[in-house]
């Protein structure tokens, strides 16, 4: 991974002229991305306006065609998702990544499952883990009934939830929520918005993808706009209505 030293110590992440072409198509064009630490930047756009491209190549999945990417003060090359999570960039896609009939501990630690061995006899610390879940999760405000139900009982909310703790119980420092609220009921949204609110509290930065102008309004420090793979602007919460932010997603308002 290379690195270099890079003044800025403002953001967590900064992302500079990032530019992807696949083939003949381009779908990002010179755009520029700031996180600045303990705040919450949201990413809005319209489909097809670039969003998932570009935090794609943030969590190295796809790799930019141009641009650099500075984390921490110190350019680096994100070359595989575990490149990223090492950073400590974690993600939370919208489909979660969740095992339905596997309990809510197990889905915690998978991956990083807590294990004890003896010889070739490994076994899992299944206490331990409970215990630590559990505690976990109640730290960040989330409340759960028993780390042994399986997360296939649990309503999407609280599926957001196990998710999100579990980023930020293994040392996120910048959370990733891709359309956290989609098809949440308004009581689940509150809860998921909540959620964001505690983990920017915790010292975490974090990057809030949604649709929904009213939600990101409610929690976002700030607001980058994309709109056909180019950046419109990036915004300070209070310089903008939820009509002006909706019109320049759209394109029917110029910046």
């Amino acid at each position: 991974m290379n690195q270099a030293e890079h003044p800025q110590d403002g953001f967590v992440v900064e992302m500079k002229a990032i530019s992807k072409r696949f083939g003949t198509i381009t779908a990002l064009e010179g755009v520029d991305f700031q996180v600045p630490r303990q705040q919450v930047m949201a990413l809005l756009g319209d489909n097809g306006a670039g969003k998932s491209t570009l935090i794609k190549i943030l969590t190295g999945v796809h790799r930019p065609t141009r641009g650099e990417i500075y984390f921490e003060n110190r350019q680096v090359e994100i070359d595989s998702p575990r490149v990223a999570r090492d950073l400590g960039i974690e993600t939370v896609y919208q489909d979660l990544a969740l095992v339905n009939l596997m309990s809510i501990t197990r889905n915690f630690f998978l991956g990083r499952e807590l294990v004890r061995e003896l010889g070739p006899i490994r076994w899992l610390q299944l206490a331990e883990m409970n215990r630590l879940t559990h505690s976990s999760l109640v730290e960040v405000g989330i409340d759960i009934r028993s780390p042994s139900e399986p997360v296939g009982s649990l309503s999407g909310g609280e599926r957001q939830s196990i998710a999100i703790g579990r980023a930020m119980h293994f040392g996120a420092k910048l959370l990733i929520l891709d359309e956290p609220t989609s098809a949440l009921s308004v009581a689940e949204t509150r809860k998921v918005l909540s959620y964001i609110r505690n983990a920017k509290d915790r010292g975490l930065s974090v990057v809030f993808i949604t649709h929904n102008v009213n939600h990101c309004y409610e929690v976002s420090d700030a607001y980058t706009i994309l709109r056909h793979g180019k950046i419109v602007g990036t915004y300070q919460r209070g310089e903008l209505s939820q009509d002006d932010i909706a019109a320049l997603i759209t394109g029917e308002r110029e910046n």
